[in-house]
């Protein structure tokens, strides 16, 4: 098959600096499948969202860096594995490695049996016990089509809004990556509608070049 020499030169450049890149790096030597975890940890660092004993939700959670960090901030010695005073439970439409402790779930979240299967494993773990903190890096698979591609990203932020306004404690809190462009305005405002707290974050360890930015929701509203 013949390769786009441009393309080629695009791909060789990626290739370079994501060897080069400090955070995947730093993830080899700390045991992370992936730089993304380091987005999360800045997150939590800001906002200290993830605490011992929480009962956290990974949506969207393949290949698994995110669950990883959750899973190190609920072991009572930040370890990868052993005891976890906690519950994760995790979910993508792709396979993911086992995580010491996190109970994965393998679907696509737009499908009602998903959530219900979803909503099952809540029940198991913690009887019935609301979830504090809902984190979400899941995006759509990516036509080129920018207004497509933006209502997609837009409807999975929105089932992860309102999962979490059934699911949330009160003083819960939900994190959801998104990018700049269509739908963004609009994002904001649905979380302005159910959350108290609303605030906006662009990691140290996202790409420079990259439009994602992280949409951090704390407290629902009354009448959400």
């Amino acid at each position: 098959m013949r390769i786009n020499t441009k393309s080629k030169k695009v791909n060789k450049a990626w290739l370079n600096d994501h060897v080069h890149d400090t955070y995947v790096k730093l993830a080899k030597k700390e045991g992370y499948r992936a730089r993304a975890a380091y987005k999360l940890k800045e997150i939590d660092e800001v906002f200290h969202l993830i605490h011992p004993g929480d009962l956290v939700v990974d949506l969207g959670s393949t290949p698994g860096a995110w669950s990883q960090y959750v899973r190190r901030r609920l072991s009572p010695n930040g370890a990868a594995t052993g005891a976890l005073n906690g519950h994760i439970v995790a979910l993508d439409s792709l396979p993911m490695e086992p995580v010491d402790g996190v109970h994965f779930i393998l679907g696509d979240f737009r499908e009602a049996a998903v959530l219900e299967a979803l909503q099952d494993k809540l029940e198991s773990v913690q009887k019935g016990r609301k979830v504090d903190v809902v984190v979400s890096d899941m995006a759509p698979n990516l036509s080129g089509i920018a207004s497509a591609d933006a209502a997609r990203m837009s409807h999975l932020i929105e089932l992860a809004v309102d999962f979490s306004v059934n699911y949330l404690k009160p003083d819960g809190a939900l994190v959801v990556k998104l990018f700049h462009g269509g739908g963004y305005d609009d994002l904001v405002a649905l979380f302005k509608t159910h959350f108290k707290v609303v605030k906006t974050l662009k990691p140290k360890s996202s790409r420079y070049k990259s439009s994602e930015t992280f949409l951090i929701g704390r407290g629902l509203t009354p009448a959400a």
